[in-house]
């Protein structure tokens, strides 16, 4: 009998907890690393874990390490990854890469001559319902495209409620916190889904009274060959909650619903012709992640989503980044 995976579960904050559940649920056994010791008794007071360490250079040593799952804040994942791949150790970064665009250029080339691959954690990739989309869109359902609008606002404070917003890392600039950066997840669903813009104009603000020094609301407008464009917004203080992306073609449109579970397709002014329900829940995305990287550790050559996917997100955010600076709308190509 085949012995379990053993997994390096590096941060230990929520997303950590979350894979080291997910990695226990499918037969892995995990070690975990944090510099807070609090958190890894929380982690450990969850399940079993092999190992408990406070750095990094203690924890890739331990023995029979099998994969590394980058958890932490973006600030540490360039070094991080880094680490665990020269130990030869294929790795699961969560999003985004990191702040910059350079530093993920530069793991790129730690990438390319690495013997062990990387999985890129932007999970939406894994949505049933986002698929189906895909599928949709690929068949014309609405008809050509030419708008599609991407919202995403939820306040902070209800992200982790067991915990003050202020001292999570969303609030900290130096730890690659804010609206722009953790929520390019919609930036990668609008490369995944329509490739590479040809131009972005943006404005990124910090508009409301949370207690934090990074932004808090961003709009952007991506401008895509054949007449399409796409509008964005992400905001850190909607209430209620808003995940959604309207699809607006030349024959109807069609809205995917994150809170109802659900797209629905309208061709005519009276409203909806057709509405599909889905039973799945947030955490069926993750253990979908959590079993492609198990596959990744058995040889799988495929990856749903790769390091360059997320460069190609950096690449757009600073586009966005010199867009608000200036005032200007940005060719891709010419940010920088």
């Amino acid at each position: 009998m085949p012995l379990p995976n053993h997994i390096l579960i590096v941060g230990s904050g929520s997303v950590g907890k979350r894979h080291a559940r997910n990695l226990r649920a499918l037969g892995c056994e995990i070690s975990c690393m944090d510099p807070r010791a609090d958190r890894l008794d929380e982690l450990a007071a969850e399940g079993p874990v092999r190992g408990k360490f406070t750095t990094l250079e203690q924890a890739l040593s331990a023995r029979g390490l099998q994969g590394v799952v980058i958890a932490s804040p973006p600030s540490v994942h360039v070094m991080q990854t880094k680490a665990a791949l020269a130990a030869g150790l294929p790795v699961l970064l969560e999003k985004p890469v990191c702040a910059r665009l350079a530093d993920a250029l530069d793991l790129q080339h730690t990438v390319q001559s690495a013997k062990a691959p990387l999985l890129l954690g932007y999970t939406w990739r894994w949505w049933p319902p986002l698929d189906r989309v895909r599928t949709l869109l690929s068949e014309e359902v609405v008809g050509p495209l030419r708008h599609v609008r991407f919202v995403m606002s939820a306040h902070l404070a209800d992200w982790h409620p067991w915990e003050r917003y202020q001292d999570f890392f969303m609030a900290s600039a130096a730890q690659g916190g804010g609206a722009l950066l953790d929520e390019s997840h919609w930036v990668d669903l609008a490369c995944w889904m329509f490739g590479m813009p040809r131009s972005v104009l943006a404005r990124i603000d910090r508009l409301s009274d949370l207690e934090i020094e990074t932004d808090d609301c961003v709009d952007m407008v991506l401008d895509y060959p054949n007449r399409l464009r796409l509008s964005l917004h992400l905001d850190l203080f909607g209430r209620p909650h808003e995940k959604s992306i309207t699809f607006v073609g030349e024959k109807g449109s069609m809205v995917w619903s994150a809170d109802l579970n659900r797209i629905a397709i309208g061709s005519s002014a009276a409203g909806w012709d057709r509405i599909e329900d889905f039973a799945c829940e947030r955490n069926d995305m993750f253990i979908a992640v959590a079993r492609d990287f198990l596959d990744m550790l058995s040889g799988a050559k495929h990856q749903r989503c790769t390091l360059n996917d997320g460069i190609r997100v950096l690449t757009v955010l600073e586009a966005v980044r010199q867009s608000s600076s200036e005032g200007r709308a940005i060719r891709l190509g010419e940010a920088g």
